[in-house]
């Protein structure tokens, strides 16, 4: 049970790291992953089931604490669980966010994350369908193309926000996309293409490598400071497995941050409470961001065209305010009606629809995650709309739902409004808000560089310990965040070898 690095998780930021060691290094590598070793089923490969794993076998099914921000409702959480993580079970789209995210990466102090610094990994991951450009990579792991052949929902979504003066954006991975475009995903064939497809999957009958899919890692283990190695679970019993040279912490923004924590590096006080001895003092847990998503804005239609692609197929950047630089909303089409529980129980989804999903990309509010006790539950609150910032945005992006939603391209489609019902007052649209609220399933932050690990994701006073996932970025990027978790690998990749 000697290894020369550990993995634990292979998730979308594992399936990387894992590859490019063995690819780069003479390395036994050991990767540990709680869920499946196989991403086979139809509804991980076929992008359009995605939303049949929410709440499957693949799915964690964590979810966030009830909050008055948001009616008091819990929300679900979905994380992938199973190998290629929540890169095998998400809506395949592949965007990057805006290059102010990572030049604000790097103004916090963050040394070499600044955009033209991070683009080149970007472009390595991806086997982009025009060929190499300035913006993109061809012959990586990941294809990338736009969406074709568009649902009727999708051409909605784009001929309305032309015609309200939105600019067409033909690709959403430029350093900073504004507009009404066709969305880019990681599928080929009309298949997805996940990190485990594209980075590890090919690699797994490799004699160095040894996957242990199945086993929930438990606690880290120490000499000292130094990380040593993991205690795991595995078909009933408990292992140790011991790194030589690293520990790599891959587990994502809550199962991260959840070792750590009952490893003893988290907050002090936390900890002590619970009785667990603290290695190192370290805000681990706190500054967990997410982007709000609305589900939705749902309209009767007559029977359309079967749903393709991702169940979307085309979204846009806006700013809810003209001064800002970043766009700060990112709204997406959806070929079904998709509601929030409670709202579904007001507003009975209609046999046919369709629906527009305003989601906030730059959220002023910060949750946490917390252990409930040692080795126990956890608790994850997401604080959303706890800021009034956020609220003021999202009423700003259902307006702009609102005057989307009478442009002729809809106006075609739809028979009715569902949810809402019509135009609505600030104050009932507050209340709509708060109902609709749920996860964009983006959570980030808790590990963040700057305050738990540094610019080369080492762990704060702590040898032979990175993490590598969404869980460092110190703040959440403008867009989907799972390209940049690949990237994030990348440059743990290139730190490593």
């Amino acid at each position: 049970m000697d290894y020369d690095y550990v993995v634990i998780g292979a998730g979308s930021a594992g399936c990387v790291v894992a590859a490019r060691l063995l690819a780069r290094t003479d390395a036994r590598v050991l990767v540990i992953e709680a869920g499946a070793g196989r991403a086979d089923a139809p509804t991980i490969t076929n992008p359009s089931r995605w939303v049949e794993n929410l709440g499957s076998e693949y799915d964690w099914q964590y979810s966030y604490e009830p909050s008055p921000h948001v009616a008091g409702r819990r929300i679900p959480l979905a994380r992938g669980k199973v190998v290629g993580g929540s890169g095998s079970i998400n809506a395949t789209a592949w965007v990057r966010g805006n290059r102010h995210d990572f030049d604000g990466w790097a103004a916090m102090g963050n040394e070499g994350w600044e955009y033209d610094s991070v683009l080149p990994l970007f472009k390595r991951s991806e086997d982009w369908e025009d060929g190499e450009t300035d913006h993109h990579g061809a012959g990586g792991p990941i294809p990338v193309e736009r969406v074709k052949d568009l649902h009727p929902a999708a051409s909605a979504l784009i001929d309305s926000g032309i015609s309200l003066g939105l600019p067409y954006l033909d690709d959403y991975n430029v350093p900073e996309p504004f507009g009404v475009g066709p969305l880019s995903l990681n599928v080929r064939d009309g298949m997805r293409k996940s990190p485990w497809d594209g980075y590890l999957g090919p690699l797994q009958d490799n004699p160095r490598l040894t996957l242990r899919s199945g086993a929930r890692a438990r606690l880290l283990t120490f000499a000292g400071t130094r990380c040593t190695g993991v205690e795991y679970e595995w078909q009933g019993q408990i292992h140790t497995a011991t790194a030589s040279s690293e520990v790599i912490l891959c587990a994502g923004a809550i199962d991260s941050p959840r070792l750590l924590l009952n490893s003893g590096i988290g907050p002090a006080d936390e900890l002590s409470a619970l009785g667990i001895h603290v290695l190192a003092d370290l805000p681990v847990g706190r500054n967990l961001q997410d982007h709000p998503l609305l589900g939705g804005f749902c309209f009767e239609t007559e029977e359309l065209p079967p749903v393709s692609g991702n169940l979307s197929g085309s979204s846009l950047f806006w700013r809810s305010r003209p001064e800002f630089v970043v766009p700060d909303i990112m709204l997406v089409s959806m070929q079904v009606p998709y509601l929030t529980a409670e709202l579904a129980q007001e507003y009975p989804p209609p046999a046919h629809g369709i629906a527009l999903l305003p989601g906030l990309m730059r959220p002023q509010s910060r949750g946490y995650v917390r252990l409930r006790a040692v080795d126990g539950p956890l608790e994850i609150q997401s604080n959303f709309l706890a800021a009034q910032a956020d609220v003021e945005a999202l009423l700003a992006a259902v307006e702009l739902c609102t005057e989307l939603a009478v442009e002729p391209a809809y106006r075609k489609l739809i028979r009715s409004w569902v949810a809402p019902a019509r135009r609505m007052s600030r104050d009932e649209a507050v209340s709509f808000i708060r109902t609709a609220c749920s996860s964009y399933f983006h959570p980030v932050g808790t590990c963040a560089m700057g305050t738990v690990v540094d610019s080369r994701l080492e762990v704060h006073g702590i040898d032979g310990l990175r993490v590598a996932d969404a869980s460092v970025m110190p703040t959440i990027t403008s867009a989907n965040t799972h390209a940049p978790t690949i990237m994030i690998a990348e440059a743990a990749a290139d730190f490593l070898s």
